[in-house]
């Protein structure tokens, strides 16, 4: 252990904390350089603790303990993922809490922050209700952890790159192996030298085989059995006693963490937790958080907030005790993309709005957008269809960065392909403001007997881009459930529900809505190879002939729920 001080903060750094096993795991820890007691706020995470930016947690009176989560970086024992039921988290950052409480310059009052990963640590610890927690800030986690989002599909290259590079380096050099021993090497020989041969491996699960353990074999776990739900959030809102801050993004892989929001309301333990519980939604991706330009994609200063400065007058309020207003809040707060308005609400999504049902039509092409079929609130009469041919070796790609973050796009990208059908309405002539979660109910037919359907909804400005604003896809097999497949008879017209991600977006007059359908978005999504088989476990491909269906026997549409204008 070291200390040192900077400007007014004490900076300890490795510093032992005993687990009830007798396991240490290592802390750094900032704190004024002043007499007296502080509220701590705990971070627990496995990416390797940060040595220092909590100067201004610390300078509002804080104390920040930053610390390497079990089996990680400099703390001792084995590391478990988070694929597994039981991973010891929850006992860890129960004694980490109450440690902090008991440190003799933290005054008692302890609060935990942190995202993903780290925000799922912290439901994890807030389950076993250590005496000394009074609040949260977990934010951007899924509200079930699953390998499989979407009705059965493996989300790739965001898993695939985190298990290289993230999660894989510190096991390389606990084990002794060859380099990379860190994440920037990672990165830079997946973004540079790699990442095409891991994400186009066929089979799948052969990419096991190149991690250390025991990541090599949760991996095979994990993709052995990707639809089994491993830790069940609705279960644990039970249990949860203090209110949680959380914030999430319309374009965040981890926007299944605004459904938190009504779990705890409904289900928490005490009434503070189901009363004080805040929710903070826009267009953000996974760490964006109050960005307001994403790429050439800017969504104006409205987007723009202070996300620790959020952070920190909820600790004041819960911890400090101060009156700034926090408690008499509302629940949500989501900006809607399109008009740059932030709303209030008292759940999510929002109650009280209306719904507004537009049916797919073509003369049977509906391809290309400038020949795009209809999107109309009269259903259709009559019986035209249009095809598509889906081939898994020339999938339809994902727009995104080298990240493999999931972000707002540009869909004009792809509007070359052909592959994709589009339906739009005419030029609107009034705004239209759709919040929630919107559904494609999809009649189609395929030649194979397992295949994919994507849906996106757009927001396509006559004068400028072509903004996807959430999308959902559904494969065949799982079409009714998770955890039962029921292959297709190749030929047959079958519905498909696909639920949509989270928005909220006002079409502006001028503007269309579109609606795309397509069957691939490789590498975020794993490709269906349309062969029936274990897509995981194999490595060949077969072509499908996909057919939409819009009649009055098939009537595809698009439901979404309105708000007034």
């Amino acid at each position: 252990m070291s200390e040192t001080g900077h400007m007014g903060i004490i900076e300890e750094f490795d510093v032992d904390v005993p687990m009830r096993d007798g396991v240490i795991c290592r802390a750094n820890i900032f704190r004024p350089d002043a007499p007296g007691q502080f509220p701590g706020l705990l971070l627990r995470t496995p990416y390797g603790k940060s040595r220092g930016g909590y100067a201004r947690h610390v300078r509002a009176g804080y104390a920040v303990v930053a610390m390497d989560t079990r089996g990680r970086y400099a703390s001792d024992g084995e590391y478990t993922i988070f694929s597994k039921e039981h991973t010891g988290d929850a006992e860890d950052g129960y004694d980490s809490v109450e440690w902090l409480a008991g440190q003799p310059w933290c005054d008692g009052e302890v609060g935990t922050f942190g995202l993903s990963y780290g925000g799922w640590m912290q439901w994890q610890l807030a389950k076993l209700r250590p005496p000394h927690l009074k609040a949260m800030c977990a934010a951007t986690i899924p509200l079930e952890i699953t390998g499989v989002d979407w009705w059965g599909s493996f989300r790739l290259a965001r898993r695939l790159k985190w298990w290289l590079t993230t999660i894989a380096p510190d096991l390389r050099k606990r084990a002794g192996m060859s380099p990379p021993h860190d994440g920037v090497q990672a990165r830079d020989i997946w973004d540079n030298l790699e990442h095409g041969r891991w994400l186009y491996m066929l089979p799948l699960m052969d990419f096991c085989d190149f991690l250390p353990e025991p990541l090599a074999t949760h991996a095979r776990e994990w993709l052995e059995a990707p639809a089994e739900p491993v830790w069940k959030f609705a279960e644990a809102h039970h249990e949860i006693e203090v209110p949680n801050l959380d914030f999430s993004g319309y374009f965040d892989h981890c926007n299944g963490s605004m459904l938190h929001l009504p779990g705890m309301q409904n289900n928490a333990r005490t009434e503070l937790a189901r009363e004080q519980t805040k929710l903070v939604i826009g267009p953000y991706n996974h760490g964006g958080f109050g960005t307001r330009k994403f790429g050439d994609i800017d969504f104006g200063p409205q987007a723009q907030f202070d996300m620790i400065g959020i952070m920190l007058r909820w600790f004041d309020h819960w911890l400090k005790g101060i009156d700034n207003g926090v408690d008499r809040e509302p629940p949500c707060r989501y900006m809607v993309m399109g008009s740059g308005q932030w709303k209030s609400a008292a759940t999510w999504p929002p109650d009280g709005t209306g719904t507004l049902q537009l049916y797919l039509g073509s003369d049977g092409a509906a391809r290309p957008v400038a020949e795009a079929g209809s999107l109309s609130a009269d259903a259709p009469s009559g019986d035209a269809s249009d095809a598509y041919v889906f081939d898994p070796r020339d999938p339809t790609p994902t727009l995104w960065t080298p990240a493999l973050f999931t972000l707002p796009s540009d869909r004009r990208q792809l509007e070359h392909r052909e592959d994709i059908l589009y339906y739009c309405t005419p030029p609107l002539e009034d705004e239209v403001e759709v919040v929630g979660y919107p559904e494609v109910v999809l009649y189609a037919s395929s030649s194979a007997p397992d295949t994919d359907f994507f849906a996106r909804l757009v927001d396509e400005d006559p004068d400028g881009i072509a903004l996807e604003i959430c999308y959902g896809m559904v494969r065949a097999r799982h079409r009714n459930s998770w955890h039962e497949q029921e292959l297709i008879e190749p030929g047959e017209v079958y519905e498909y529900r696909i639920p949509l991600g989270a928005t909220a977006c006002r079409f502006q007059k001028g503007h269309r809505i579109r609606l795309e359908i397509c069957s691939a978005d490789f590498p975020n999504h794993d490709r269906n190879h349309n062969t029936g088989g274990n897509d995981l476990l194999e490595a060949k491909l077969v072509p499908a002939d996909q057919h939409v269906f819009h009649s009055g026997e098939y009537p595809s549409r698009l439901i979404m729920s309105i708000n007034p204008v």
